[in-house]
């Protein structure tokens, strides 16, 4: 196979493409049977021949891509000055947890949030096609379990899932093992989706604002971290309980002084019906 004439190929091939290609998809260009471990060099020689273009190939969790680069974005947002829509920072919370934590049920989600996450919100990451339900938890309701999609690495620019921010040593909710669970997600999620917009909290959102919904059945979503199953009460914390000031009561209109005609009758009061 000439190098060259593959580069051509795979170059017309990767620019006029809608979705990233996978290397399944990019050996069926040419006559001659073509192995990944042939392909992959020749890919990463045009990547190095657009090094100091406005374009790059990058390799992405569903395939091989042309995009620009990112200090392209100041000019070319100029053709298109409509914002990308934003999240709330509850979304993007949600978000991070399953990234982190998949596979998890909604309710393991409102055990580490603290809050509860409302079903619209579950919905609107569904239809951005960051999430997807991959089964169902073996525990009372049979709970749906979440995880993130390859078109939620493709937006962020990830090939998997190992290349997410490591997390600190607190993990998420406390568990310290938070970190540790990279290693056990999921390494085959679904088809991906298209470009997505900015992962950004919307401004002056508060933290822990979700959108109304009825809160999960915590039966049917027990605590990963609880293998007997037991359900968790969260206790209130001190600070969100409200002190109530003390205020002066009027006397009652019972204890003001009697009328002088009723004190200076001797009968008793009679009650009437």
């Amino acid at each position: 196979m000439n190098i060259q004439d593959a580069k051509r190929v795979l170059e017309a091939a990767l620019l006029c493409a809608r979705e990233p290609l996978p290397l399944r998809e990019l050996k069926l260009l040419f006559d001659d049977p073509v192995d990944a471990v042939t392909l992959r060099p020749v890919l990463d020689a045009l990547a190095e021949d657009w090094a100091d273009r406005g374009l790059e190939l990058v390799e992405l969790a569903s395939g091989w891509r042309f995009q620009s680069r990112p200090a392209m974005r100041l000019h070319l947002d100029r053709l298109n000055p409509e914002k990308p829509p934003r999240y709330t920072r509850a979304t993007l919370e949600t978000l991070a947890i399953i990234a982190y934590r998949q596979p998890v049920t909604r309710g393991d989600i409102e055990d580490i949030r603290g809050v509860t996450v409302g079903a619209p919100m579950i919905k609107q990451l569904e239809d951005r096609g960051w999430i997807e339900v991959i089964g169902h938890r073996e525990a009372p309701g049979r709970p749906a379990l979440f995880a993130t999609t390859r078109g939620f690495l493709d937006d962020l620019g990830l090939a998997s899932l190992a290349e997410l921010p490591p997390l600190d040593g607190s993990g998420l909710g406390g568990d310290p093992n938070a970190g540790q669970t990279l290693s056990l997600l999921p390494p085959d999620p679904v088809l991906p989706e298209g470009a997505g917009p900015e992962l950004r909290p919307t401004p002056g959102v508060e933290d822990r604002q979700d959108d109304p919904a009825e809160p999960a059945d915590r039966a049917t979503a027990p605590n990963l971290a609880r293998p007997d199953g037991a359900d968790e009460v969260v206790a209130p914390s001190p600070d969100d309980a409200v002190t109530a000031d003390v205020l002066p009561v009027a006397a009652p209109a019972a204890s003001q002084a009697p009328d002088a005609e009723v004190a200076a009758d001797p009968r008793p009061p009679t009650e009437t019906t």
